[in-house]
């Protein structure tokens, strides 16, 4: 049985990308730098806008995996895509990067595949205009038994804890994966996404999983707190890893007691866009070859550093290469 270094499991979202200045944002009514769930009318209005764009395979988690897979390691990713055009792109996307992509492309239903329009200013901030479409109707039947069971690291997408069906194959897989001697970790999201699902959210965390990766927003808002010491120290005595990013404040990790605080070089982003995926890709590339907690952090902090500098959500350098380059790799 083939064995995964990292799978993930997250909505499945195409991100087009392409350049809006403010007067642009303005005429189309779209509110600046924050991610915004639209409508399949208003989507494909945004769409039909859009001049010299990119599309690439996106989602949160989706960026994550993909950017482990760019440094070798085997990964895989669980998602829902319709048997359309998009959701052929895809798929073939995922798997021309060598990401093994488990579920085949759903025919037939009315939902296509999920999109989100990316607009990104001359300042580098990112106006996201996200339509979820199929991505969200992701159920325990699309997670396989042997795949789940097969990876050494599972890491879950928060956003997908708005339907109960997300839920439960979120248990599902992280259950099959500890039980196999993985770990199983979830990536917050949203501090709104945790608003409506609190509860859920402590649930998982305390009982079902090995480790936490949110910025302060998101763990703040676990605990309905604007205090993040109190936070940190909470969701610490709950799980045994827990990553918190605070942008260019730097990075602070805590593991079975012990806490490092990993500096960021502060420049100024060319596409924002990706910036905590690929930081949760670094992070886990080194916790799943054996890293000390810090090493972890600063390789967080070299993916999101290389993939803000530049239009698009993932690695464009070689980051082994930059990894040696900082001496974090013989």
């Amino acid at each position: 049985m083939k064995t995964y270094e990292l799978v993930g499991i997250g909505n499945a979202v195409v991100d087009v990308i392409a350049h809006a200045d403010d007067v642009f944002l303005n005429d189309m009514g779209i509110e600046k730098s924050i991610m915004q769930l639209v409508e399949r009318d208003r989507a494909e209005v945004l769409y039909g806008a859009m001049q010299d764009c990119l599309q690439t395979p996106g989602g949160s988690v989706a960026n994550t995996i993909a950017g482990v897979g760019a440094l070798g390691l085997a990964t895989a990713f669980i998602g829902r895509v319709h048997d359309d055009a998009l959701g052929r792109f895809y798929a073939k996307s995922m798997a021309d990067a060598g990401t093994d992509f488990v579920n085949a492309p759903v025919a037939g239903g009315d939902l296509p595949t999920s999109r989100s329009m990316i607009f990104v200013s001359p300042d580098g901030e990112r106006s996201m205009n996200t339509y979820l479409g199929i991505s969200t109707d992701l159920d325990s039947t699309d997670v396989p038994d042997e795949v789940a069971s097969a990876a050494k690291i599972m890491f879950l997408e928060g956003y997908l804890f708005d339907k109960d069906k997300g839920k439960h194959a979120f248990l599902e897989a992280s259950r099959l994966t500890r039980a196999a001697g993985g770990k199983a970790g979830i990536a917050i999201s949203d501090p709104f996404c945790v608003d409506r699902h609190r509860a859920d959210f402590l649930r998982m965390i305390a009982d079902e999983l090995d480790y936490v990766i949110g910025n302060e927003a998101e763990i703040r808002s676990l605990f309905e707190t604007d205090d993040l010491e109190s936070a940190l120290a909470r969701t610490a005595a709950m799980c045994g890893t827990v990553v918190c990013t605070r942008s260019g404040e730097g990075v602070t990790l805590i593991q079975d007691g012990k806490r490092v605080e990993v500096p960021v070089q502060k420049i100024t982003p060319v596409d924002a866009t990706g910036a905590g995926d690929q930081f949760a890709a670094g992070f886990l590339y080194g916790m799943s070859t054996g890293r000390d907690l810090e090493t972890c952090g600063r390789m967080g902090n070299l993916c999101a550093a290389e993939v803000i500098s530049h239009i698009g959500p993932r690695p464009e350098k070689d980051m082994k290469a930059v990894f040696r380059a900082e001496g974090l790799l013989a």
